[in-house]
């Protein structure tokens, strides 16, 4: 009986993956999907102005929100005259390409592979679980190289000291898909989220908006690497790997160490981002900082603009490695490593201009107010606040994410929203865009239509022929359960401790 319900539970659960699948992959892909949502805003505009649909404006009071019609003689107008403009002023566009100028560069060069490699391959066995996990959490600095550098060198590595492949691959992979929005350093997707934020208090409040920080999450998300480490290990050492019992199969790989090459560059690189750093110090530390500004260091230039900052302290680095191991030769290298880093991002700036369409289109319509206005009238009628009403919100973008992989055409769709209605009840956009960006980590690992879901799969089946979705997403459940739970309890510790989740943000309240 027990090995019949057992086998029940496996079939319900293939039943369920196999729907969320199947439901999925009829999605249509991003730029398809905001070209189809820039259309029904416009359809959407047209019916509400038809009924005379309106509330009043809580920022001025006596006024009302109207729906502009976009199929109307000037809404027409408005589409075709700021096609363009949408897409130039669409934030994240140029914030993006930037940094990732920077950071394309130290991919390039292998810096970020190296340093990836020493960093698992350079610790006391005891700790190679440990340092698998800081690793993946870390290689967000370099956007998506984890999936395709350290997943496949977690699992060589634990065949390697005769453990089972698969828990190093389920490893790495939870570090760096599950702790995708931690970092002990500022990523592309501070900016890139940070600017989708902006964009979404604009229309309601100009002013925040101009404060707003891209490293308004860092406090935070600094403190959540060693979090995401500590239940990451204890989960592959305790759950997984005992679960997975012992290896028997002959495909082992070969872990390749750090040649005395990479290793010098890799001090170099080191050193060099030192003294950068030493240097860049000199733009706000002193009272004589060009960058200081006239306030306090967190509300300075230097820390509301700091994507040129990023550009600099990847580019250097970067630099500085590829002329020591033979990768950069000569300027040309490095304007042909940007340009490279340009070409991979053809599909984002595609994306960038639809997104910019739909993000224009919902904030010229009212349509953002007045459903953020009515939202909240609708939450603040059920009597849903404070932890339930947060709870819920990381419910919502947990499922979301099963549908849809990236987290910023995610948050490009959502924070239109999900941000004005949580300022209506006095959380800050900060916070708003941190509790997102827990519920679209942890679910990152458990999601078929992950971009490289399909890729940690192929990974895997050089050890177990016979792996499909359904084995590696109950891998990954244990760790997708427990990072949620370990996040969501440090957050509301977090918050009832009152602590600045990042510089010049203050806490969880307005």
């Amino acid at each position: 009986m027990g090995s019949q319900e057992r086998h029940t539970r496996k079939s319900l659960l293939m039943r369920s993956l196999d729907g969320i699948e199947k439901v999925g992959n009829k999605l249509p892909d991003p730029v398809m999907l905001f070209a189809l949502l820039s259309l029904l805003v416009m359809v959407v505009s047209a019916i509400l102005s038809s009924i005379g649909l309106s509330v009043a404006d809580p920022t001025k009071p006596g006024e009302t929100l109207t729906v502009m019609n976009l199929l109307s003689k000037e809404g027409l107008q408005y589409v075709f005259e700021n096609a363009v403009k949408n897409f130039t002023n669409f934030a994240p566009l140029g914030t993006v390409l930037v940094t990732m100028l920077g950071i394309g560069v130290a991919e390039r060069s292998g810096l970020i592979t190296a340093a990836l490699r020493g960093l698992v391959t350079s610790v006391p066995r005891q700790l190679i679980t440990a340092s698998l996990v800081f690793g993946g959490v870390m290689s967000s600095m370099a956007s998506d190289a984890g999936y395709v550098v350290l997943t496949p060198l977690g699992a060589v590595l634990f065949a390697g000291m005769g453990r089972h492949p698969l828990a190093g691959l389920a490893a790495a992979f939870a570090g760096v898909s599950g702790g995708f929005s931690a970092n002990l350093f500022l990523t592309s997707l501070d900016p890139m989220l940070g600017e989708l934020t902006r964009m979404a208090v604009e229309p309601f409040n100009a002013e925040y908006a101009a404060s707003l920080n891209v490293a308004g999450n860092y406090y935070f998300m600094a403190v959540s690497v060693f979090l995401i480490t500590i239940v990451g290990t204890f989960v592959t050492d305790k759950i997984v790997e005992p679960r997975l019992g012992t290896y028997k199969g002959e495909e082992v790989g070969e872990l390749q160490y750090l040649t005395k090459e990479e290793k010098k560059g890799l001090w170099g690189a080191l050193v060099s981002l030192i003294v950068t750093c030493g240097l860049l110090s000199l733009l706000v530390l002193p009272s004589w900082g060009p960058l200081r500004g006239d306030g306090d260091i967190v509300s300075s230039p230097f820390f509301m603009h700091l994507v040129p900052i990023l550009l600099i302290m990847f580019l250097v680095p970067g630099v500085v490695y590829g002329k020591m191991t033979k990768s950069i030769h000569n300027s040309k290298d490095v304007s042909r490593m940007f340009g490279d880093t340009m070409s991979s991002m053809g599909s984002y700036i595609v994306l960038a201009f639809f997104a910019g369409q739909f993000v224009a289109y919902f904030t010229q319509t009212n349509l953002g107010k007045i459903l953020a206005i009515k939202g909240a009238e609708l939450l603040q009628g059920s009597g849903i606040t404070g932890i339930p009403l947060i709870l819920i919100f990381i419910l919502i973008c947990g499922f979301i994410n099963l549908f849809i992989g990236s987290a910023s055409a995610k948050w490009a769709i959502m924070a239109p929203v999900f941000v004005p209605i949580m300022m209506q009840f006095g959380y800050t956009p900060e916070f708003t865009q941190l509790v997102y960006r827990i519920a679209d980590s942890t679910t990152n690992i458990i999601s078929p239509l992950l971009p490289y879901f399909a890729v940690i799969i192929a990974f895997a089946q050089k050890y177990d022929k016979k792996i499909g979705i359904g084995t590696l997403i109950s891998t990954m459940i244990p760790y997708s359960i427990a990072f949620s739970i370990a996040w969501v309890i440090m957050l509301f510790l977090w918050m009832f401790a009152g602590i600045d989740i990042g510089p010049g943000t203050g806490v969880y309240m307005k």
